[in-house]
């Protein structure tokens, strides 16, 4: 599974969770509300694994083109440089988009 898949589903058991704490406490049912707030909790957990997955590949794509672009300057590649510049920006932003 994809970690925007994860991401969205740990988002539908967040809002789930909310919805059914939201109900439980409406309807004076103290199990309710508390099976809510776990599935609440869950759903938070499970976007927050997603995100440092994304987090962790961002820093490894980031070092790779940090050494791409540090190899094409030294072997006078300027394609090679841009390249490896390329990604070393990509893996920052994904680390940055993943906070």
């Amino acid at each position: 599974m994809s970690n925007e898949s994860d991401r969205n589903e740990g988002a539908a058991e967040e809002m789930g969770g909310k919805l059914k704490k939201g109900l439980g406490k409406l309807l004076g049912d103290e199990q309710m509300e508390a099976e809510g707030r776990a599935k609440e909790l869950k759903g938070r957990v499970e976007q927050e694994d997603a995100k440092a997955d994304e987090r962790a590949r961002g820093a490894l794509e980031e070092a790779a083109g940090a050494i791409k672009n540090r190899i094409g300057k030294l072997v006078d590649n300027e394609q090679m440089a841009a390249e490896g510049k390329a990604k070393e920006l990509r893996g920052e932003n994904r680390q940055k988009a993943n906070q």
